[in-house]
C-alpha cells in the first residue's frame, strides 16, 4: 500500500469514529460469527458526507448494511436467522440494521430489480458491483490499522464525488438514488450517467 492510500485510509477512519453507532457496530459484529463479513455502503459513505458537510456524523443514515457470504445456506431462513441475531446485539444503538447473506441475491435479484445476475462468487465481488464509486466500500475494522475493501479506491469518497458504477446498475436506480442523495447532502457533486 503506498503512502498515499494510507494517508486516506487513515483520514476515513478518523471521520468513521465520529459515528459511535458504526463503530459499535464494526466492534461487536465478529461476536455474531458471520462468515466474511463488512459493513458498507450508504452508511459509510454518508457519514463521510456528514462530517465533511459539518454535520452530526449519523444524521440521515436510514440504514446500516452487515452484508456477509455465505455459499453454505443460501436460505431465506438462514439469512432471517442472522438478522434475528444481529437485531438482539445491536438493539441498544437505536440504528435500522440490514443484514444480508449476498451469496443468495441472484435468488431474489430479478423479482426486485427485474434483470437476472450470475450468482456472486465472493463478498469483494459483490462491493465490486455496488451503484457508485463512492459507495462501493466494506469495512471490518477500525483499529489503528483499519480493514477496508474499496475497489475505486476512496478519493471519491473523500472528495463528495458521486460516480456511476455501471457494473450492475441501471440508470434509472442511479438517477433515483442521486436525487435522493442530493436533496440530503447538497456539497455532492454527482456525475452524470
Amino acid at each position: 500500500m503506498d503512502a498515499a492510500t494510507r494517508a486516506q485510509i487513515g483520514e476515513l477512519r478518523a471521520i468513521l469514529v465520529e459515528n459511535a453507532a458504526l463503530v459499535h457496530v464494526v466492534e461487536r459484529a465478529p461476536a455474531l460469527g458471520l462468515p466474511h463479513w463488512y459493513l458498507g455502503a450508504g452508511c459509510i459513505a454518508q457519514t463521510v458526507w456528514n462530517v465533511r458537510c459539518g454535520w452530526p456524523a449519523a444524521r440521515a443514515i436510514r440504514d446500516y448494511d452487515l452484508v456477509y457470504y455465505d455459499a453454505a445456506d443460501l436460505s431465506e431462513d438462514g439469512e432471517a436467522r442472522q438478522a434475528g441475531r444481529a437485531a438482539t446485539l445491536f438493539g441498544d444503538l437505536g440504528i435500522r440494521l440490514d443484514v444480508k447473506n449476498e451469496a443468495r441475491v441472484h435468488l431474489w435479484y430479478t423479482s426486485r430489480f427485474g434483470s437476472p445476475i450470475t450468482p456472486y462468487r465472493s463478498l469483494e465481488e459483490v462491493i465490486d458491483c455496488w451503484p457508485t464509486t463512492a459507495t462501493a466500500i466494506g469495512v471490518r475494522r477500525l483499529a489503528a490499522v483499519p480493514i477496508v475493501y474499496a475497489p475505486f479506491g476512496l478519493s471519491d469518497l473523500l472528495g463528495l464525488i458521486v460516480r456511476p458504477n455501471r457494473r450492475q446498475i441501471t440508470e434509472a436506480i442511479y438517477c433515483a438514488k442521486v436525487q435522493r442523495w442530493i436533496a440530503e447532502w447538497p456539497s455532492l457533486t454527482i456525475i452524470p450517467w
